[in-house]
């Protein structure tokens, strides 16, 4: 669940009719009846189990099952009645605490978050992004919440390195202090593998890439022990590998592919021009040669660190001869951009990737609206960056420019960010600044103004269309199209051209935006458009607030659709010639009928 890019799995387990009937209300997998049989089937292959019965009767059918709290499955138990929604493990290592809270939203239950560090508000130092925790985590957490919070230091190769924010505070350690029981408890920003004595836990950043160069065919046993035996070699923990780097050419061997799985990173390709551009302690004229640069192993882990970096280890060449390896040193993270969907409003209908990543972002960017939806998500430890509508390119900036400083910042908006929204916009600045250009990926970078490249990626959301959709029934069953009324960046006649485009072509059709206190003719003028080519009967529907709580539901056809009862918040959805309306119910055939 900790990689942004793996679709979790979560399954929901039932005994009786009644807790089927709640976990119906959630999106995930589900099994009915012998409990037992599924829950040991089920868990070593799903990120989270939400078992709908008694939380006794959950506790009995994980107890025997339970190996390691950062690889079990985290497990949520329901009372039949919904009541509770009770986290039995995984609450922080596997973010059951988030789950507790979806799986609540969605059944009307009430979560029960027990982690001491959470009722004392307290972070909780195995649960913070981009760190991994390592030594006295219980011994640590026990301390501070009874009052005796740890000091902090970090490694002298990691003080560019950004903290988190929920750290802030806490009395930076001395450089004597005395071990034992009677010392302080401590955390230590640190790549080190080194020994924790009780109370301290090193929270290790991903600030290290492993170069790696290897030939056709090379072994894949004899690179992994390759790295393993140089991090070793180094002093520093496996947990602080962000990620492999080699020659684009060499990116799909095999080895090299396997690596990457076994470290759980990914791998990035670089150009041979680029990384013959580097100065290495150990450059070959063999290797220039046969691949276009005298190193591979070093230069690729240095560009990959990114500016400012050291090699922590030069080139190391296998046991096997056909590998070599090199570790760098980032100063900073990269950062992250999440440009989140937040549905229709209804936080039962965000997707459980939208509010894990706006709980754990570092910072969070959005219109004030949107920030306030999230409400329940955020924390005080969160930097909130709320902006007025229509600063839409200057929220777009500052969450970039907040991601290049090495932040994890969430970019919040409705709906989905893909569909009339802030993702197009994100990748076009990102472009201007020069952020869309990484290293060996292609490309110039002009007048570039991040001082890093973020990565960025977009979480999808419950689009207008989509929720305005399921409530009427099922008017988009088959071809359809989306047209925004607002001329406010589109010229009207281009708008003109599109809504006549998607009339004559007998297209189902969702009108976003379509009317304003500012904006009252658009409407009128695509719906007359619309009639040319679609009889008065042509069911139609006005859908205002679609899932929140003052939602309204208008079901007309096109003919008697009156553009007074449409706001700013509304849908607009008018069928195409096979669309009917079947008791309440918009439908657009298939054609799965004769």
């Amino acid at each position: 669940m900790s990689d942004p890019g793996r679709q979790a799995r979560f399954v929901s387990v039932s005994i009786t009719d009644r807790g089927a009937a709640l976990a119906a209300k959630l999106p995930y997998e589900h099994r009915h009846g012998k409990l037992m049989d599924a829950v040991r089937e089920e868990w070593g292959r799903c990120d989270g189990l939400i078992v709908f019965a008694a939380a006794a009767v959950a506790v009995r059918a994980v107890a025997a099952l339970l190996d390691d709290k950062h690889h079990d499955p985290a497990v949520v138990s329901v009372d039949e009645t919904a009541k509770h929604a009770v986290v039995i493990s995984g609450g922080h290592a596997r973010h059951g605490n988030d789950l507790a809270r979806l799986v609540a939203a969605l059944t009307g239950a009430t979560p029960v978050i027990s982690t001491a560090t959470d009722l004392a508000g307290l972070p909780a130092v195995d649960a913070i992004e981009g760190f991994t925790a390592r030594g006295d985590v219980a011994g640590l957490a026990r301390r501070w919440v009874d009052g005796n919070p740890p000091t902090l230091s970090v490694d002298d190769a990691l003080l560019s390195w950004p903290l988190p924010a929920r750290l802030a505070g806490l009395e930076r350690a001395g450089t004597a202090e005395a071990a034992g029981a009677s010392a302080p408890p401590r955390l230590r920003v640190t790549d080190s593998s080194g020994r924790t004595r009780p109370g301290e836990v090193n929270l290790v950043p991903r600030c290290l890439v492993v170069g790696v160069g290897a030939s056709k065919g090379a072994s894949a046993d004899g690179l992994y022990d390759t790295v393993r035996r140089v991090l070793t070699g180094a002093g520093v923990d496996a947990a602080a590998v962000a990620e492999v780097a080699t020659l684009d050419a060499k990116a799909s061997e095999p080895a090299i592919v396997e690596l990457a799985e076994r470290l759980g990173v990914g791998i990035v390709a670089l150009e041979a021009d680029l990384l013959a551009s580097v100065e290495v302690p150990n450059p070959s004229d063999i290797v220039k040669n046969a691949v276009g640069t005298p190193s591979v192993a070093e230069a690729a882990a240095v560009v990959a660190a990114g500016p400012g970096s050291h090699l922590v280890s030069t080139k190391t060449v296998s046991a096997t001869r056909d590998s070599t390896v090199a570790i760098a040193r980032r100063l900073s993270p990269p950062g992250s951009l999440q440009v989140v969907g937040l549905g229709p409003g209804d936080p039962a209908m965000r997707t459980f990737q939208a509010a894990a990543a706006v709980r754990h972002a570092d910072a969070v960017v959005g219109y004030s609206g949107y920030v306030e939806a999230v409400r329940d998500l955020l924390s005080s430890s969160q930097d909130v960056f709320a902006y007025p509508i229509g600063a839409e390119v200057d929220r777009v900036r500052h969450a970039l420019e907040l991601a290049a400083q090495g932040r994890n910042v969430a970019l919040v908006c409705s709906g989905d960010p893909g569909v009339y929204a802030l993702a197009s916009l994100t990748f076009e600045v990102a472009e201007d600044l020069g952020a869309l250009h990484p290293p060996g990926r292609g490309g110039a970078r002009p007048g570039a103004a991040l001082s890093h490249t973020p990565a960025v990626r977009v979480v999808p959301g419950v689009t207008a269309a989509l929720s305005a959709a399921a409530l009427l029934g099922a008017p988009l069953g088959h071809d359809h199209a989306t047209v925004s009324l607002s001329d406010l960046l589109t010229p009207w006649e281009h708008i003109e051209r599109r809504v006549a485009a998607v009339a004559e072509a007998d297209f189902v059709v969702s009108f976003y935006n379509p009317r304003s206190a500012r904006r009252s003719t658009q409407l009128p003028a695509a719906l007359k458009i619309m009639s040319r080519h679609r009889p008065p009967s042509t069911p139609a529907a006005v859908v205002t607030e679609a899932g929140r709580p003052s939602q309204t539901i208008i079901r007309t056809v096109l003919g008697d659709l009156d553009p007074r009862t449409v706001g700013m918040f509304s849908l607009v959805v008018v069928g195409s010639t096979t669309t009917r309306w079947i008791g309440d119910r918009m439908v657009t055939p298939r054609g799965y009928r004769p």
